[in-house]
């Protein structure tokens, strides 16, 4: 077992040196911690796999501090690709292109002819990899399945002993993962709801997208995500009144994540963490949430707020049902 160590922002140099030598680096974004390494150095990828417990065929981000660097792997950026770079990076945006031959290992692109690219809003993030002088692979810092990383202490509890070193800057600013959307075909898909709506996309393209979360699209949608030991339910608003009288009558451990307004009118909701006032501080609390509750409070059950699907209630809802295998709060 190596020893993590913990970087300071001001100690990014050391972590990209580490990249360098083919070594694993969590670093933060502002949706959530990504698990680094060299997206040119093939051992180095597939010990990313090996730590995460990442399915070989689910395709990894590639985490880039410039479109130069994009462009090594793909020729010229579609007029797609350079509206939205213009509009939303650095940010929470990944975009999936075709690439050059033979640009990539098979390793990152799951021998698929695409690959995704993304340039996070963090500076801390963007100068390592500019020192390192190589793009890194991106995906999220935690064990495969399990909840997304938001704080570097999510990281180390899943990693410690695995992966080389953090770099903590505190927690993540959005709390949820970016939008990817494929720029490779016809027609802009949206893979996976995120942090910039389907609406701000087309807004910037002019042009309508399609929303496609399925195996055909992205072979990650195929296994489970966000899955903590506790069962996860959503509940509907009308239904926090019956909600509160159940919960007298459990005996189990329940756990309940709502907005302040929600959890200020439950009588019996003894175990709560709160989601804040509105969607966006929900989406960024969402993961914390599900952590402390299964990790720490160790509940049986996680009763969490649902929201309407537009905005970034479209991202929250994504990872919400996903969490709970959209399973709904209900009596029998």
């Amino acid at each position: 077992m190596e020893i993590t160590k913990i970087y300071k922002p001001d100690e990014v140099a050391q972590a990209a040196k580490e990249i360098q030598l083919g070594e694993l680096i969590a670093f933060p974004t502002e949706t959530v911690y990504g698990l680094g390494a060299d997206a040119t150095n093939e051992k180095a990828v597939r010990r990313v796999f090996q730590v995460k417990g990442r399915p070989a065929d689910n395709p990894l981000n590639v985490t880039v501090c410039s479109t130069a660097m994009v462009e090594r792997f793909v020729g010229e950026i579609n007029e797609w690709g350079q509206k939205l770079i213009k509009q939303f990076w650095p940010g929470p945006l990944t975009l999936i292109f075709k690439t050059l031959p033979h640009a990539l290992a098979p390793v990152v692109t799951g021998g698929l002819p695409t690959a995704a690219f993304r340039m996070p809003d963090n500076q801390v993030t963007l100068k390592m990899i500019e020192l390192a002088g190589t793009p890194i692979v991106g995906p999220s810092a935690n064990s495969s399945g399990k909840p997304s990383p938001t704080t570097a202490e999510h990281v180390f509890h899943d990693m410690e002993g695995k992966i080389a070193g953090i770099v903590d800057d505190g927690p993540t600013a959005v709390g949820v993962e970016s939008t990817i959307i494929d720029l490779s075909g016809d027609t802009p898909i949206i893979i996976r709801p995120g942090a910039i709506s389907t609406k701000e996309i087309e807004d910037v393209l002019g042009t309508k997208v399609l929303l496609k979360d399925s195996k055909d699209a992205a072979p990650a949608a195929k296994y489970k995500h966000y899955s903590p030991d506790a069962q996860v339910l959503m509940v509907n608003d009308q239904d926090w009144n019956q909600v509160d009288q159940w919960l007298k009558d459990q005996d189990q451990k329940v756990a309940v994540m709502a907005t302040d307004k929600v959890l200020a009118s439950l009588s019996n909701a003894e175990l709560q963490f709160s989601l804040g006032q509105d969607v966006q501080s929900a989406s960024k609390e969402f993961f914390a949430g599900i952590r402390h509750l299964d990790n720490d409070e160790h509940a049986k059950i996680i009763l969490v707020q649902k929201f309407p699907t537009t905005g970034l209630g479209e991202a929250y809802m994504n990872r919400l049902e996903k969490a709970s295998g959209n399973q709904t709060w209900g009596l029998e």
